[in-house]
C-alpha cells in the first residue's frame, strides 16, 4: 500500500508531502553556517566560526585547485563518483545488528543544531574549542525535537553522522547530543570531497549499497553526487516553533520498510536540489586556522 501510494504522486508532490513544510524556503548560502545574526555586520569570530563549520566553499583560485581531490565520472543516477582505485571505504563493515537496516547520514549544523560564537543564554551546550592556542566557546541550540527524532532514527536505521565541520568541534558536540549512541560512525571535515568550491559527501565511499542510504542534510551542495538519495531539509538556526524533523519521523518509518529508496526518491530535478553557486569568498581546504586537516 506504501510504495503504490508513493508512484501514484508526482516527484514535487512527494517531496512537498514530506519534506518542506508549505512556508519553508531554500535554504540560502549566506545562510548556511552563519551566526545567527540579524545585523548585516559580521559578528566578531564569524570568520573562524566560518571556518570551523564550513560545509561550502570556494577557494580564490582557479577550480585546478580541487582537482586532485578525486576523480569523477558518472553513475547509474548521474552522480559523480571516485574511480576505482579510491582509498578505503569510510565506514566500517555493518553491525550485525545493523545488517538489515538502511544507511541513515545525517547532517549536523544547521540540521540537528545551531552554533554561534555569539553567548546564547539558553544555549543547550557550550563546548570549548582552541583555535591558535586561543580557547573559545562555542554556544550549541538543539533542534526542536532532535532528541525524538534521533532515537527513533537510531531503532530504524544504521545512523551516521557525517558533517563538513572539524573534529575538534563536531566531535564533542556529538558527544552530548547523541546520548543514546545512536551513530555507528562519525564523518568530519577531512572526509569529505573538495569538488568545485564545495565539500561534498560522496556516498560510494561510505562501502554501502547506494539503494539503501539516505542522507539527511539541509545543504543541498553536499549531496550533488547522489541527490536522489537525499531528503531535504530546511536550515534551521534558532526558531524554537520548528517541527521539521518531529514531522519526518512518519515518513522515515516508512520509507525504512521500502526495498529500493530510489523508488521514492528520485527527486534529482527538484527544485530545492538544485546546486546555488559557491559562496566565493567561503575557505578553501587547508586555508586559516581551522582548515581541513
Amino acid at each position: 500500500m506504501f510504495l503504490s501510494h508513493f508512484l501514484k504522486l508526482s516527484k514535487y508532490m512527494l517531496i512537498e508531502i514530506f519534506y518542506y513544510p508549505k512556508n519553508a524556503q531554500l535554504p540560502q548560502e549566506n545562510e548556511v553556517n552563519s551566526t545567527g545574526s540579524a545585523s548585516g555586520k559580521k559578528p566578531r569570530g564569524r570568520g573562524l566560526l566560518r571556518s570551523l563549520l564550513c560545509c561550502l566553499g570556494r577557494g580564490r583560485g582557479s577550480s585546478s585547485k580541487s582537482s586532485k581531490t578525486s576523480s569523477l565520472q558518472g553513475d547509474g543516477h548521474g552522480s559523480p563518483s571516485l574511480r576505482t582505485g579510491s582509498p578505503r571505504f569510510l565506514l566500517p563493515p555493518v553491525r550485525h545488528q545493523d545488517m538489515h537496516k538502511k544507511c541513515m547520514v545525517i547532517d549536523l549544523d544547521e540540521t540537528l543544531v545551531h552554533s554561534s560564537f555569539k553567548p546564547i543564554n539558553n544555549a543547550d551546550f557550550v563546548v570549548p574549542v582552541e583555535i591558535d592556542g586561543t580557547v573559545h566557546q562555542v554556544y550549541v541550540l538543539k533542534r526542536p525535537y532532535v532528541d525524538e527524532f534521533l532515537q527513533r532514527m537510531g531503532e530504524l536505521y544504521e545512523c551516521v553522522l557525517f558533517t563538513a565541520s572539524l573534529a575538534k568541534y563536531a566531535d564533542p558536540v556529538a558527544d552530548l547530543l547523541d546520548r543514546w549512541g545512536v551513530f555507528r560512525a562519525r564523518l568530519f571535515r577531512e572526509s569529505c570531497v573538495y569538488h568545485r568550491g564545495n565539500y561534498v559527501k560522496d556516498l560510494n565511499k561510505l562501502g554501502r549499497d547506494l539503494q539503501q542510504i539516505i542522507i539527511v542534510d539541509n545543504s543541498p551542495a553536499s549531496y550533488i553526487f547522489h541527490p536522489d538519495n537525499a531528503v531535504p531539509v530546511a536550515s534551521w538556526f534558532d526558531d524554537m516553533t520548528d517541527s521539521e524533523l518531529l514531522d519526518l519521523i512518519p515518513f522515515f518509518e516508512k520509507l525504512s520498510n521500502v526495498e529500493n529508496i530510489y523508488t521514492v526518491l528520485c527527486n534529482s530535478n527538484h527544485p530545492y536540489n538544485q546546486v546555488p553557486p559557491a559562496v566565493q569568498n567561503s575557505p578553501s581546504p587547508g586555508s586559516g586556522s581551522l582548515g581541513a586537516s
